[in-house]
């Protein structure tokens, strides 16, 4: 193979890889008073969440939904976690300490 050849070959690959991670989104959901400070969030495939708890109290974020089940474990206050969707659904997060804390994220 000739290195032009290569090269090119190398920098498609490298354009497709970079352009499919940076279409990628990371949206912030804050926890602020007991409560997410959004109800409802849409994302695509590929998109990331990032729950920060700016509250004064403990919060677990968690989604037991068929298929999309996740669990930050104990989040203390100033603790951020994040979790990438790859597949599509609708998931109910929740806090598994303070029951009234509900988000209701749609990926497509």
């Amino acid at each position: 193979m000739s290195v032009r050849k290569y090269t090119a070959q190398l920098a498609i690959a490298v354009l497709l890889a970079s352009s499919s991670s940076a279409m990628a989104v990371e949206i912030v959901i804050n926890q602020v008073k007991k409560k997410f400070d959004q109800k409802k969030v849409s994302i695509s495939k590929g998109d990331s969440i990032k729950f920060v708890n700016k509250d004064k109290v403990a919060h677990n974020i968690y989604s037991k939904s068929a298929g999309r089940k996740f669990d930050s474990g104990v989040q203390k206050p100033g603790d951020t976690s994040v979790f990438t969707f790859s597949k599509d659904g609708t998931f109910k997060v929740r806090c598994a300490i303070h029951p009234k804390m509900k988000l209701k994220l749609k990926v497509q």
